[in-house]
């Protein structure tokens, strides 16, 4: 059976583009864009049609094409943009082997079938094409959600859902692989960010269009009580010497290839030409058993 959803992706979609309106708050963005010319350059090929799945705005596909990187960039937007083509994560309108490169920076953590995007950008791409994206982790924003259980515990008797349950780093690869990538990589960043109160970190997230979409959350506003509560806790825990608070976003990256016969692939169990010990410089023992 299919699970029901976790993210109410309509209303991401909604919350993104009334962000948009306001004035897109992209400096954890702009940041992302600069990793991915970074991991791109290790690249030494020009990539002659791209894709930018999805990124809340168009500077991964600006920068794709003011560097030269691909030939003709390709974007699906997420919301209405002028020039481009709306599309859900979900159900991508791409023919197979029709890309080089595919990217997609901080979209895919509201995605609720992220194994069957990934396959869909895999079977998209050409043989040796490349995948490569990053997204929201799950110890992103710990300290919010630390300060909210707490406030709400204690001024309205329980919890709700406030902050999205993000994915993990040891997750990504297996993902990756069960999707059909070869030579899957994924890695982590904490980007920090202060604040000079909590109030300010959650009109960012408002203007990044990252306000809680689970379809669980609660429908009602938090109390006052509660807000000044979990505002007075946060600065008791997770202020620094100036006075300033620290909110913590997580970036997970990930990267994999599209199958090609040119690629490395592991040897066989039991065809290495050489032992470990020797290759260590150390004497090999044998383990010890009930008749040694």
């Amino acid at each position: 059976m299919t699970p029901p959803p976790l993210f109410d992706t309509s209303l991401a979609r909604r919350r993104l583009a009334r962000a948009r309106r306001a004035g897109y708050a992209d400096f954890l963005l702009r940041r992302v864009v600069e990793d991915l010319d970074d991991r791109l350059a290790a690249v030494l090929r020009t990539f002659p049609i791209a894709l930018d799945l999805a990124t809340p705005t168009p500077l991964a596909a600006d920068h794709l094409r003011a560097s030269g990187r691909a030939d003709r960039v390709l974007r699906l937007a997420p919301v209405s943009e002028r020039g481009t083509v709306l599309a859900d994560p979900e159900a991508l309108p791409l023919r197979a082997q029709s890309l080089d490169l595919a990217v997609s920076l901080l979209a895919l953590q509201h995605v609720n079938d992220l194994p069957g995007t990934l396959a869909q950008l895999r079977r998209a791409l050409r043989p040796d094409g490349l995948f490569i994206g990053c997204l929201l982790g799950g110890r992103t924003l710990t300290e919010l959600r630390q300060v909210l259980g707490q406030a709400e515990s204690e001024c309205e008797g329980g919890i709700s859902p406030r902050v999205a349950p993000f994915a993990e780093v040891r997750e990504m690869g297996s993902l990756l692989q069960r999707a059909g990538f070869a030579l899957p990589v994924t890695d982590v960043e904490t980007v920090t960010v202060r604040y000079p109160d909590p109030f300010v970190l959650m009109r960012d997230l408002r203007a990044m269009g990252l306000t809680n979409v689970l379809m669980e959350r609660r429908r009602t506003p938090l109390r006052r009580a509660t807000l000044m509560r979990a505002a007075a806790l946060y600065a008791e825990r997770f202020a620094d010497p100036d006075g300033r608070l620290r909110a913590s976003f997580e970036i997970l990256w990930l990267s994999g290839w599209a199958p090609h016969e040119s690629q490395q692939k592991p040897l066989k169990p039991g065809t290495a030409q050489a032992r470990l010990a020797d290759a260590l410089g150390t004497t090999e023992r044998k383990p010890e058993g009930p008749n040694s």
